[in-house]
């Protein structure tokens, strides 16, 4: 997720968004991509768009469920990172589509 997370903050510099939403928007692509690459088999897509003060980031898959943490792990071991994601975005969707799952954030932007 290392590729995704540098394309991310690369990109965002190149268009002017502020550091501070920058930060955010790497963590929110960190976390998405993680989960895509943990759950999502083997294909998997990552979508910037800045829009009119909005960032949106988009993620697919090729995974057919949300999985869940298995229940012999600590609840503290899973779900920390949708929780970041949802705390930092304004919105946050999950569909599940024809090919796999596609999760969407929507994070306000200055640039």
């Amino acid at each position: 997720m290392s590729a995704a997370r540098h394309f991310t903050a690369d990109l965002l510099e190149c268009w002017s968004v502020p550091e501070s939403e920058r930060d955010s928007a790497v963590l929110i692509v960190d976390e998405l991509t993680a989960n895509a690459a943990q759950y999502g088999r083997e294909c998997m897509t990552l979508a910037l768009v800045l829009d009119h003060g909005a960032l949106y980031i988009v993620v697919s898959d090729s995974g057919t469920t949300v999985e869940r943490g298995s229940h012999d792990v600590a609840p503290d071991e899973h779900g920390r990172g949708t929780g970041i994601v949802k705390y930092l975005a304004q919105s946050t969707e999950i569909h599940q589509t024809h090919s796999g799952r596609e999760v969407r954030a929507c994070l306000r932007c200055s640039a």
